[in-house]
This record gives C-alpha cells, sequence and structure tokens, in this order.
C-alpha cells in the first residue's frame, strides 16, 4: 500500500520533477502549490497542468500574501527580475529574486498538511549546485527544518511520526535533474520557470531561471520544450 507524502510543486523543473520521483518510490503524492503574491503567476497554471498529467492523488493551491511584505523581485513591482545576455553574468551573491523566508514558510505548511494526512514524509525541489544562490535551498536550511519538524508536532511528541524532508534533487545539476524527469516521463513542455513570463505564459530566456533552465538541457543533450518570448533566443 502506497505511503501519503506531501510534495511541494511550483509547476516548474525542478519541483515537477520531483513529483514523478516521489511516485516512482511508491508514494501517493498530495501536492501543494502557493499564490503567494508573486509577479510570475503563471506558475499556478503550469503546477494545476503538472499535477493533472501525473495523477496525483490531491493538488491544492493556497492563497497567502508575501507581498504584503515585499523585499523580492518576484513580489515587489518596484525591484526589477535581472535579465542576462549570458548565464556567465550572473551574479555570484544571493539575488533580489530571493523570497525572504519562502521556504520555511511553504514548508510549514507542508508539515501542517503532512500531520493532517497522517504522513510522515515532504518532497521538496531545493537543489544547490546549479541554483539561484538561495540561503534556503541548502542542505542545511532542510536539516535544520527536519528537526524542527521532529519536534513541532503532536504525531512527533507522541512519536508516531518521525518527519523526514525529502530533498531528492540537492547534488543534481540541471543537467542530470532534466535527464531524470525525461526518463520518468516528464513532459517538460507543461513546465513554467521562468520569472518574468508574460500573460501567455512565455519564457523571458534572459533571467537566472531560463538560464539554469536553458543550460540544463543543453547540457544534457536534450531539446529545450520552452516557450520563449518572440524574438528571444537563450544562450
Amino acid at each position: 500500500m502506497s505511503k501519503p507524502a506531501v510534495v511541494l510543486l511550483s509547476g516548474g523543473l525542478d519541483s515537477s520533477t520531483v513529483v514523478a520521483m516521489a511516485q516512482r518510490d511508491g508514494y501517493e503524492v498530495h501536492a501543494l502549490s502557493f499564490s503567494y503574491g508573486q509577479r510570475h503567476t503563471v506558475e499556478i497554471e503550469a503546477a494545476k497542468r503538472v499535477a493533472a498529467a501525473a495523477g496525483v492523488t490531491d493538488h491544492r493551491v493556497i492563497d497567502i500574501d508575501l507581498g504584503a511584505f515585499g523585499g523580492s523581485a518576484l513580489t515587489d513591482d518596484a525591484i526589477e527580475v535581472p535579465k542576462h545576455d549570458s548565464p556567465d553574468d550572473m551574479d555570484d551573491g544571493i539575488p533580489v529574486t530571493y523570497v525572504p523566508a519562502r521556504n520555511t514558510i511553504f514548508l510549514s505548511f507542508a508539515l501542517a498538511f503532512a500531520e493532517v494526512l497522517g504522513s510522515s514524509d515532504i518532497f521538496i525541489g531545493v537543489n544547490a549546485l546549479d541554483y539561484s544562490g538561495y540561503p534556503d535551498c541548502r542542505p542545511e536550511f532542510v536539516a535544520a527544518f527536519q528537526d524542527l519538524a521532529r519536534i513541532a508536532t503532536k504525531t512527533g511528541v507522541e512519536g508516531s511520526t518521525e518527519v523526514t524532508i525529502h530533498a531528492p534533487l540537492m547534488q543534481l545539476t540541471k543537467a542530470q535533474i532534466s535527464t531524470a524527469g525525461t526518463e520518468l516521463g516528464v513532459d517538460y513542455a507543461i513546465t513554467t520557470s521562468c520569472y518574468d513570463a508574460d500573460d501567455e505564459g512565455r519564457a523571458c530566456g534572459r533571467c537566472d531561471a531560463c538560464h539554469l533552465r536553458h543550460q540544463g538541457f543543453v547540457a544534457a543533450g536534450l531539446a529545450d520544450p520552452t516557450r520563449y518570448q518572440p524574438g528571444v533566443e537563450p544562450s
């Protein structure tokens, strides 16, 4: 009998791959997405497409407003999403697309959902190799949250569950991720990774997410199925 697991699903390349991995490993996927005030709301429609294509057991979209705080190019229209002509031009530091405490907040919701489901397993698609430098995508963060989760819930204190935060992409490159997902049948054409997609969901081809995604497909020897805005040819 399959076990229930909560999987955070943004509709992008990474989280869509994680859904497939969780299903491969025998989990009954309860997907959780967030409409959090992000400018790239097209990712919610992508998440719905991915959940439907994967045939997940349950998919819930939670409304929260991180835009009330701002502080990120993804939630504050006054801050522009950085664009680069080449991935070599990407900054080494923490970029302005970092959303303060986002993964902490998302995992807290996932933890609550998992406790109600009686689940011990939460999956998140964070990655510490080909990523934008976000502090809440590192192994140290995942390990710390797992420690917190095991003492923060009724089921944890009573000993009926011992929560595990699964981060199967943590040490994979984007090329390895796209290869693994392709082998599992993920249709990346229905996913969206761009931070500044247009209203039709077409990618800008120049933000950090677009460069990392495109370079991953190229390095894996796979065709890039991303729909780009007119005149865009990512390098």
